[in-house]
């Protein structure tokens, strides 16, 4: 029992040290809610907020196109240079790799320690974002497939 707190008592420290606030307040809020006993909750938020999460991300997403900031005409515009054109495929990539990502968390939850540890050290260390677990999933998928394919 006293490990858990540890855990998450070091991943606050950590992100704390790293100045990443928001592995910060997702730490404090885990912390809150185990200090509570609010068990059910971090049930709740284990088994849906990955979805509640990708929809507040897509919502934010979407915020410059319904204040007018992204407009057609510069969606089409991406279309039309290099660097667009590269952040289109990017985008389609990493969208395939979040989407085998979490297949891969729900289908095999012995990869969420690995995932969690490699994300935490590209965020303390290398100023990363936290939607790592996403991402290296899907990689991590991808992997996995290719090396069933070749054997």
């Amino acid at each position: 029992m006293l490990t858990e707190y540890l855990a998450i008592g070091v991943v606050l420290l950590l992100s704390v040290i790293g100045h990443n606030t928001s592995v910060a307040y997702a730490a404090i809020i885990v912390l809150v809610l185990k200090i509570l006993g609010l068990t059910s909750v971090l049930h709740v938020l284990g088994t849906d907020g990955l979805d509640w999460g990708i929809i507040l991300l897509t919502v934010a997403i979407l915020v410059p196109l319904a204040t007018g900031e992204i407009t057609i005409q510069t969606m089409i515009e991406s279309f039309r240079s290099p660097i667009g054109i590269i952040a289109i495929i990017a985008g389609v990539l990493a969208a395939m790799a979040g989407g085998s990502g979490v297949t891969l968390l729900r289908e095999d939850p012995r990869v969420v320690p690995a995932l969690i540890i490699g994300t935490m050290v590209g965020v303390f260390f290398f100023r990363g974002v936290a939607v790592g677990p996403l991402i290296a999933g899907g990689v991590t998928y991808f992997v996995l497939r290719l090396v069933a394919m070749i054997k």
